[in-house]
């Protein structure tokens, strides 16, 4: 099973205008996206008639879809979706992904992708991007040992006519992808040290300058946090792994830092999981494999600030030396943490690496982390928990969670809430036991961590994983978190949210 996925070889081509019954003759089905008032425009587009025809006899609703067979050359399946006139990305990339599902049992290898201008108005993603991210998302490999695997779903040809960024939205679901296989590998193949291995491909590859702070270097980093997880590993291989993106040009200002989980198992510790808890725990990585997603997406886009990723590796095994309740360890910044529950150990890492990054003075600090229970039972899985300590960027993380079609909800972490993590013994505790506002709790824990006057976004992916899949993305691994900091790091608002010294603009 390769540790890497490969990249999808197809031809695309965008245009503007409508299809031409020569358009329609290169592509084996067709998926149109329009406003239920735009459907008298169809007139003169090839099977127009047909298609006002069925829409007439099944009465299709706004924001639904139905299937048709088109005449031109020859017949054409062709499904199309009506959009509500001030429908958001969200609904635009769900009804996309279900309009993808219609040609799903057939496969079709050439298919074309319309919508009239305007269709989406209101929308920060375009029916074109919404419906290309919905394909790319349906035909994209997956990880599998099988020794007769099912066919893939392999595109020859995708044809575009309408409004969109459609380049862009290659690169972001390209970066998604990566997101999602590594989440999606075993543990027996997705490890620290083979991770580590992955790391290095892709920053050859993409010109990052990559440094691994090993078990070693930790320890002279003071990175007591984050070794204390690693104890229980027979394996010694955990590490923070720092990449750097850098514009071509030269540096612009201070680097944004993104910092994401790693964690790839995550037993629970000497506080044991379930096995029903346990069993998803491979993918306790989908933080670290966001941020790197991401690193390459904005890689891809030229984006023209600098930008660090630090990625915080790690098990949480069981061995002779595994961390136990009531140990104190000392982070890197120097602040020592009561020990109260093994499986709370993503915030343990995650202090080391914020306190780690905080020294290179970041224009700002976004962390993300598959991170409590406590935020899918506050939000669901439909959306993830934002927390920041920088007021002006609420607005701007929820309008990013808006236009990118992964919903994002700003939660509150009042200082008050730090008097329950007081401890007698250490500076301050691990976390509470009863799991009440766990989510609050642990974003206060983390604040602690980050250097005095640096933005900080704490991102807690509730919606990393969904039975049934979100937006355009129909499997249960999301990959959710790359359209949206995509969005944010791309805002004029949020660059205008930072202090204006941090970020030449």
């Amino acid at each position: 099973m390769k540790l890497l996925p490969a990249s999808a070889a197809f031809e695309l081509t965008h245009g503007r205008g409508r299809p031409t019954a020569a358009w329609l003759g290169r592509v084996d089905a067709l998926l149109l996206m329009l406003r239920e008032d735009q459907l008298e425009q169809l007139t003169e587009f090839p099977g127009g008639a047909a298609i006002r025809r069925e829409h007439a006899r099944l009465q299709c609703k706004i924001g639904g879809h139905f299937t048709v067979e088109i005449g031109t050359a020859r017949p054409l399946c062709a499904v199309v979706g009506l959009l509500p006139p001030d429908a958001g990305a969200f609904r635009v990339l769900t009804l996309a992904a279900k309009m993808v599902q219609q040609l799903a049992p057939s496969r079709p290898a050439r298919i074309g992708l319309a919508a009239f201008e305007g269709a989406t108005e209101t929308s920060g993603t375009s029916a074109t991007e919404a419906l290309l991210a919905a394909l790319l998302a349906a035909t994209e490999s997956r990880p599998n040992a099988k020794q007769s695997p099912a066919p893939a779903w392999a595109l020859q040809r995708v044809q575009v006519k309408g409004p969109g960024d459609l380049a862009s939205t290659v690169a972001i679901e390209s970066a998604a992808h990566l997101a999602r296989w590594l989440t999606q590998l075993p543990p027996s193949v997705l490890h620290p040290t083979s991770y580590r291995r992955a790391l290095a491909s892709l920053a050859r590859r993409h010109g990052w300058h990559m440094r691994v702070h090993d078990e070693a270097a930790l320890r002279r980093l003071g990175a007591g946090a984050f070794l204390a997880v690693a104890r229980g590993s027979a394996r010694r291989d955990a590490a923070l792994v720092h990449l750097q993106y850098r514009p071509r040009g030269g540096s612009l200002g201070a680097p944004i830092a993104l910092v994401g989980k790693g964690l790839c198992f995550d037993t629970g510790g000497l506080n044991l999981k379930t096995p029903r808890s346990m069993l998803g725990m491979h993918g306790d990585m989908a933080g670290s494999a966001v941020v790197l997603a991401t690193l390459r997406a904005l890689t891809a886009l030229e984006y023209p600030h600098p930008v660090d990723a630090w990625l915080a590796i790690a098990e949480n095994r069981i061995g002779p030396d595994s961390y136990t309740q009531q140990d104190v360890v000392t982070a890197a910044d120097g602040t020592s943490i009561q020990v109260t529950h093994t499986d709370a150990e993503g915030r343990m890492v995650l202090a080391d690496a914020l306190a780690l990054a905080s020294r290179t003075k970041p224009a700002c600090l976004i962390d993300f982390a598959t991170l409590t229970g406590a935020c899918v039972t506050a939000l669901t899985e439909r959306l993830s928990g934002v927390f920041t300590n920088l007021s002006p960027l609420r607005d701007v993380l929820e309008s990013a969670g808006r236009d990118s079609g992964e919903r994002v909800w700003t939660l509150p972490m009042p200082e008050d809430f730090d008097e329950e993590l007081d401890s007698q013994t250490a500076d301050i505790a691990q976390c509470l036991l009863d799991g009440k506002g766990d989510h609050i709790y642990a974003a206060r824990f983390l604040s602690r961590f980050v250097g005095a006057g640096i933005p900080w976004v704490h991102v807690d992916l509730s919606a990393a994983e969904r039975v049934g899949g979100l937006a355009h993305v129909q499997a249960p691994v999301t990959g959710f978190g790359v359209r949206f900091a995509t969005r944010l790091l791309s805002s004029p608002a949020f660059l205008a949210a930072l202090p204006p010294h941090k970020v030449r603009r």
